[in-house]
């Protein structure tokens, strides 16, 4: 409240602040020019009534002319009522000199009569007036602009964190139940893979809670988890599913967003598996050719299913794309995403951090 207080006032301080300095200037200008001994009323009448003429254009036209032309780009008629403006500021100025001061105040025979040398000189201060106060008013505006800016810059920053940690919290549960009823199953069955299958699932875990609580880590502790991650889902899968995983080129030094690759990994062995043709698969494949660019793609044969009421179907498809779409330019990355002949297809084109 105090600081509201403080500002009301700063505005009103810095017009009579300046008006003030205009007053003194025009008074110094009128006592040297008519060689005066010392100040007296006439000078002073003189200074008020010139600094009245210049109020009178600046204010007209920061209230009026500027906001209903020049903001508008009504450049035209904006110059045509500058125009008019500072011609009648400076007969304002210049008929209160001739006739109130040369009846009442004796100013002297040079304002007797009307001279078109001084009514250009008025207009010429007049408009050095309007420019000035103009070039100051944008600056205002465009401090008040820069300032707003960076207050929305840091609202919209605290607004993305915010978005990305409730969209890591439901990535994380997400995978897990995933992992876990991969898991539970085995565990029907006996296997002897399951204890094992639980320290990489700890590991993994390991990976999503504390590495990747940035919003970028280099891309090989990516990768490794990728690669886990595969090796733990392919417990779904039925032996004669066809899964293939390539790489080409060696995996660059760069940063990444993590978990980035997980969902569409994770989308590819929930709903491609198994199919009723018998000739399932997933095909997996990182291109880390390109300097600074990695492109990954997934592809796997799907079956459509009529009716589907899942309420947390597609929760990790969308939240990648949300993540992507706050952590990167729009130039920075590219995803595409088809279903074409039951097949359905991925391709994520990356700039690396």
């Amino acid at each position: 409240m105090p600081n509201t207080k403080r500002n009301k006032l700063i505005k009103p301080a810095i017009h009579i602040g300046f008006w003030f300095v205009s007053m003194l200037l025009t008074l110094l200008l009128f006592y040297y020019n008519e060689n005066r001994v010392h100040f007296d009323l006439v000078i002073l009448s003189k200074a008020f009534i010139t600094n009245v003429g210049f109020a009178l254009a600046v204010y007209v036209n920061l209230w009026v002319l500027i906001p209903k032309f020049l903001k508008r780009k009504n450049y035209i008629f904006y110059v045509f009522w500058l125009i008019v403006l500072l011609s009648f500021s400076s007969l304002f100025i210049h008929f209160l000199l001739i006739f109130p001061l040369r009846n009442i105040l004796d100013v002297g025979i040079r304002f007797s009569s009307f001279d078109v040398n001084l009514h250009a000189a008025f207009f010429s201060a007049t408009l050095i007036y309007v420019v000035t106060t103009s070039f100051l008013k944008f600056i205002k505006d465009w401090l008040t602009m820069q300032d707003l800016n960076l207050k929305l810059a840091k609202i919209e920053q605290q607004k993305l964190e915010a978005e990305l940690k409730t969209l890591k919290g439901q990535l994380n549960p997400h995978f897990l139940f995933n992992s876990l009823n991969n898991i539970y199953s085995l565990a029907l069955t006996n296997s002897e893979k399951v204890p094992g299958l639980l320290l990489q699932l700890a590991d993994l875990m390991r990976h999503i809670i504390y590495e990747s609580r940035a919003n970028f880590i280099e891309l090989d502790k990516e990768i490794e988890f990728v690669n886990n991650f595969i090796a733990l889902q392919k417990i779904r899968a039925a032996d004669d599913v066809d899964i293939q995983i390539t790489t080409l080129g060696a995996i660059p030094n760069g940063k990444i967003a993590p978990l980035i690759f997980e969902p569409f990994i994770d989308n590819a062995f929930k709903h491609g598996l198994p199919g009723t043709e018998g000739n399932d698969f997933i095909k997996i494949n990182f291109d880390f050719k390109s300097d600074n660019w990695i492109t990954f793609s997934i592809k796997n044969n799907y079956e459509p299913v009529p009716n589907k009421n899942n309420r947390n179907s597609g929760i990790g498809l969308e939240n990648v794309k949300q993540r992507l779409k706050h952590l990167y330019a729009s130039s920075d990355y590219q995803l595409n995403i088809e279903h074409q002949n039951r097949i359905h297809s991925v391709k994520l084109h990356l700039k690396l951090k």
